[in-house]
């Protein structure tokens, strides 16, 4: 497990990303009733996690799992799941029970992105109302690229998820499902401690997390 150190910036903008000025978001089945995340009480006892506090992560084949970690205070910021051609960011929030963030989240996303030049649009899929946004971004010889992300919303007992898939993930189905398995089989633990709803759950280092070396750092700059 590698861990990436950033000051800020929470947006994920792996390279990859197309070259035209507008890409197709990727064909994704409407479920009504997605499986997952799930509350740390319903978790699979026959899968293996790997606990970082209040998030609970299986592995999946593929995807490379690292943490976004905050390079002043050293707090540990979002889970990434990292392939050659996407990634997927997972952040876990407080919640109130019975509460949406999620539809509050979408209109905050979105007037987000288009001050940014960009463009978001709501669709079904596979994870009910998502957001496709797609962002003018400058590549490495000048030229004017479109990085494309489909963000998802998930609102548990007293707890919300927003899942971001960067990249290909965004719009190839085929080559976003082991991201879209992530997300389902990840587990929330909330805790019992009083939080505004809307503030982060606590994620924790697991033990075998290893700083980046410089060589990593900036192979990983490609990502950015």
């Amino acid at each position: 497990m590698r861990l990436r150190r950033k000051n800020t910036d929470p947006v994920v903008e792996p390279a990859g990303t197309p070259d035209a000025s507008v890409v197709e978001p990727a064909e994704t089945s409407a479920d009504p009733a997605p499986a997952g995340p799930v509350d740390v009480e319903d978790l699979d006892p026959d899968t293996t996690y790997i606990d970082l506090g209040s998030m609970l992560v299986a592995p999946v084949d593929g995807l490379e799992l690292r943490l976004q970690v905050d390079e002043d205070s050293g707090e540990v910021l979002a889970v990434l799941l990292v392939a050659e051609e996407g990634v997927l960011e997972m952040r876990a929030f407080a919640n109130s029970r019975g509460g949406d963030l999620w539809d509050e989240a979408r209109s905050e996303i979105a007037a987000d992105t288009e001050r940014r030049g960009g463009t978001a649009t709501e669709r079904e899929g596979s994870f009910g109302t998502e957001l496709y946004c797609q962002v003018p971004v400058e590549g490495p010889e000048g030229e004017s690229l479109v990085q494309p992300s489909r963000i998802v919303g998930y609102n548990g007992p007293r707890w919300f998820v927003r899942a971001t898939m960067a990249g290909r993930p965004a719009m190839d189905a085929e080559y976003c499902a082991p991201f879209e398995q992530a997300i389902r089989s990840l587990a929330v633990r909330r805790g019992h401690e009083a939080m505004a709803p809307g503030e982060p759950l606590p994620l924790k280092l697991p033990p075998e997390a290893r700083p980046q070396t410089e060589d990593e750092a900036a192979t990983d700059a490609g990502l950015r």
